[in-house]
């Protein structure tokens, strides 16, 4: 971990104690731009003549510094450092040391449209709008903040580092018919002339910059109040949307104020402040018009950010952000559990959260959890699977294994301690130790601090197994340079009712001998608690395959998505996925069919190229689709639950990308009566499925409508729908012509990755869009790189599907001479990604043929 000497921050000369922000003449429209004050109340430690603060795309007009001793002087220079974000005011008297000066500073900004620090949002509104809301093109506006990690220097100077916390009071000027919110409740209000208002709000308590957040535009609310009480109150909590949307927020209202009420039961009280903002998928809900999933997104979401923003203890520094993310995504899951049990969603973290985790640090290019930071503008390309995702399954594990009730103890101990703090991971370890009572630092510090994850390898004798654990490379190339970490494994070793001897409960070398195991069933890591991958001998694969009743559902998906992983790594085949998979046409589970086709899916990509192999797969998927598809039908039963909806648009999706005469004769026949007019002829859950499969199917005709769906649709999460179905065009003229629309004014910022990312993984288009990207790269950079992590993501999964050593080299030669930086860490894990998919498919293409064939999916 990088020490605070290895760290490039801001000098320690001067700490903020509180902020005083005022906005004003904000100009909403033509450049949107706005002025500010800010005074910052700050100690200086050591006498000095400049001040050097964060400061990014601002233009600073004035400085004045002051302590007790001494007036006011102005800076007499102001230089900016674009690259470090950072500007020094230098002052012609030095400041003496004085633990109450103030420095004031006015400057202008923009509100932009990139999603990072004050920024405008464009939607189309419900209903009339407020006469001062602000048009942009042919949409309406409302205003937000996002500063996580580094984004509050983009809209006030300010000293942006997460441990440098302070107080903030904040004031805003805005037309009198719009709403203004910000973390604290609100202090007064004061109407000004020309239609406009002040807006001013309480004064926080201390917290890091990135924590601060303001909005403002034409808004309502629902609210209701906690169950609980706290200091005799209950704490009122409301959900804000733009007017006409506040019935859709019931849903999500209902999850936060249970939120507040369980984390305060868990974790400790809870806090009367807060402001959480979140993209409307997030958030909103309709009963009869959105599709089911998001009801489980939106508590998921809604959980998440209730417990960052009332965490009150941040990471001493960026290197430790799995600490608030991690933990964060991880409790998310468990909130939603506890008040949805019937969702299952345990069995859907292994298939989306564990395997999207243990999909990206199978590369080389993958970092430690907490991984070392030198300059925080590094930060945003590590917001990613490993710090969110595989941040929480490490949590998972460790608390399966101390046990929840006594893990939920130690971390509510290191909340209370750190209140209001900064924290490192020691410090959440000691909390846990003492909890527990086991040395957690000793076992846990390799999965936090080192790369990577291991495989453990299964040997059989007679009553015994060995087991050898390495670590694991997607590219199977694992040399002794990588494989140089020795972990704790939990072992979890699952057998039937015969077993005799005492088991370890972990390995904790490099290998080890299981004594008296039974041979007629056993399965290492129950329910895939452990951040591992398992390779059994290819018998004992397919002998689990054939006793699948004895195997709980999160089994199942960890035996399938390993399978599929250690043939792309060449530590198995994909024959032996196959072969396993064959023997569950009749599974009803839906996380257990989420990850049959996740992995199939892939291997299809892969293949693709190959008529007679990709012909072969796909019967493969047909024939086991085909009967669940057929039993489970078009139409939702009487009290269906939940996870039975989700399966029926599942199926019914697969079942036509595979073929499914009847499926895709039944599709075409709703979508006719949706475009004429008929919108109860799909069900809000089967829209996708529905209208990929005649995106699919119907060329321009079929194209075109949905174009037009989602210009017209209300639905919240119906344009989302329309861009992942877009993504199904076959032809080239439409596929550009979908690039085009995407890049258009027609499509946010935030939701350009939606069409790309199904293009991507629409082997007839991938190779398009990537002329695109080449063609109009311009164009590409310059809607999406004014925020780093929607560029660096939209690249990685936009190109990581090819499976060719060609493509690999023409990606890398394309960008080489570019300024890649926020975005070179990222390229780096696409030539992984595409390097192992081309090892896999030289590797295995024969030997797959020849399975293919053998079992009558492929002509002979």
């Amino acid at each position: 971990m990088a020490s605070a000497t290895d760290r490039d921050i801001l000098s320690n000369t001067v700490k903020p104690i509180h902020y005083d922000l005022s906005l004003h003449d904000l100009e909403l429209g033509g450049s949107f731009g706005y002025k500010g004050t800010v005074k910052i109340e700050i100690q200086v430690k050591v006498p000095t003549t400049e001040i050097t603060v964060n400061a990014y795309q601002l233009e600073i007009r004035d400085a004045r510094v002051s302590t007790q001793d001494a007036d006011s002087q102005k800076a007499s220079d102001i230089s900016y450092d674009e690259k470090l974000q950072r500007v020094t005011l230098r002052f012609p008297k030095e400041i003496t040391r004085s633990e109450n000066a103030s420095l004031q500073v006015t400057f202008a900004g923009t509100m932009n449209d990139t999603m990072a620090g004050f920024y405008r949002s464009k939607y189309k509104p419900a209903v009339e709008p407020s006469k001062s809301v602000p048009v942009d093109g042919d949409s309406h506006c409302m205003f937000s903040t996002q500063f996580e990690s580094c984004d509050a220097r983009r809209a006030f100077p300010c000293f942006d580092e997460p441990n440098l916390k302070a107080s903030f009071s904040f004031s805003i000027e805005i037309p009198s018919d719009l709403v203004a919110l910000s973390n604290m409740p609100e202090r007064e209000t004061v109407e000004r002339s020309k239609g406009l208002k002040v807006v001013s709000f309480e004064r926080s308590p201390v917290m890091s910059t990135y924590l601060l957040a303001w909005a403002f535009g034409d808004l309502e609310y629902v609210e209701d109040s906690t169950r609980r009480k706290y200091n005799g109150k209950a704490i009122p909590v409301r959900v804000y949307t733009t007017r006409g949307l506040k019935d859709q927020a019931h849903f999500g209202l209902k999850n936060a104020f249970r939120v507040v009420d369980y984390f305060s039961e868990s974790h400790g009280a809870m806090e009367n402040w807060g402001l959480i903002t979140y993209r409307t998928t997030a958030i909103l809900f309709n009963e009869k018009h959105s599709a089911a999933k998001y009801k489980r997104i939106v508590a998921y979401v809604v959980a998440h950010g209730m417990r960052v923003s009332k965490l009150h203890v941040t990471m001493d520094w960026w290197s430790e952000l799995w600490l608030n993310e991690g933990f964060a995504t991880w409790v998310g899951w468990l909130a939603v559990d506890h008040f949805y049990p019937e969702f299952q969603v345990w069995s859907q973290f292994v298939t989306e959260a564990m395997q999207t985790a243990q999909q990206l640090d199978s590369l080389r290019a993958s970092h430690p959890i907490e991984v070392p930071v030198k300059d925080a503008l590094e930060i945003d390309q590590i917001f990613d699977a490993i710090s969110y995702l595989k941040g929480s399954s490490v949590i998972r594990m460790l608390s399966a294994h101390l046990g929840v009730d006594v893990f939920l103890g130690g971390v509510s101990s290191y909340l209370q301690a750190h209140a209001y703090g900064n924290a490192t991971t020691n410090d959440l370890w000691a909390a846990l130790s003492k909890a527990s009572g086991k040395d957690v630092n000793a076992f846990m510090d390799p999965w936090i601090r080192k790369i990577g994850f291991p495989v453990l390898t299964v040997a059989e004798e007679p009553g015994q197994i060995g087991v050898r654990q390495s670590r694991f490379l997607s590219t199977g190339d694992v040399n002794a340079e990588d494989d140089d970490t020795l972990w704790w494994i939990p072992l979890g070793l699952k057998t039937s009712s015969q077993t005799t001897g005492a088991k370890p409960e972990a390995l904790m070398a490099k290998e080890e001998t299981l004594r008296d195991v039974d041979e007629a069933f056993y399965k290492l890591n129950r329910d895939q608690t452990g951040f591992y991958r398992t390779n059994y001998p290819p018998a004992r694969l397919a002998k689990m395959g054939a006793e699948n009743d004895k195997l709980s559902t999160q089994d199942k998906i960890g035996l399938i998505a390993d399978a599929a992983a250690l043939a792309v790594s060449g530590d198995g085949t994909t024959a032996g996925l196959l072969t396993f998979l064959s023997n569950l046409p009749h599974e009803t589970d839906y996380a257990v069919w989420t990850q049959m086709i996740a992995s199939l899916s892939n291997i299809r990509s892969v293949f693709a190229e190959n008529k007679a192999v990709a012909e072969g797969l796909r019967g493969f998927m047909l024939r086991l689709v085909s009967p669940a598809t057929e039993n489970i039908g078009w139409d939702s039963k009487a009290n269906e639950d939940f996870l039975t909806g989700q399966l029926r648009s599942l199926l019914i999706g697969t079942a036509g990308s595979a073929g499914h005469a009847a499926t895709i004769d039944e599709a075409r026949r709703r979508f006719e009566h949706y475009v004429s007019g008929e919108q109860e002829a799909i069900h809000p859950n089967l829209r996708l499925p529905v209208f990929q499969i005649n995106v699919a199917e119907g060329g321009k005709e079929a194209y075109e409508a949905v174009k037009q769906e989602y210009a017209k649709t209300t639905s919240i999460d119906g344009t989302e729908i329309c861009l992942q179905a877009l993504g199904r065009v076959q032809t080239t003229d439409l596929i550009n012509d979908f690039m085009e629309f995407q890049f258009s004014d027609h499509v946010k910022v935030q939701d350009v990755h939606s069409g790309s990312f199904a293009l991507a993984a629409n082997s007839r288009a991938r190779d398009t869009l990537w002329q695109y990207i080449k063609s109009h790269w311009d164009v590409v950079h310059g809607k999406l790189s004014g925020n780093a992590v929607v560029l660096d993501r939209y690249l990685k999964n936009s190109l990581q599907k090819f499976a060719s050593h060609e493509k690999e080299k023409e990606i890398a030669e394309f960008f080489q001479g570019k300024d890649t930086k926020g975005f070179d860490r990222g390229l780096v894990q696409v030539s992984d990604t595409v390097r192992g998919n081309a090892n896999y498919k030289k590797r295995d293409e024969k030997l797959l043929l020849e399975w293919l064939k053998a079992h009558g999916y492929a002509r002979s």
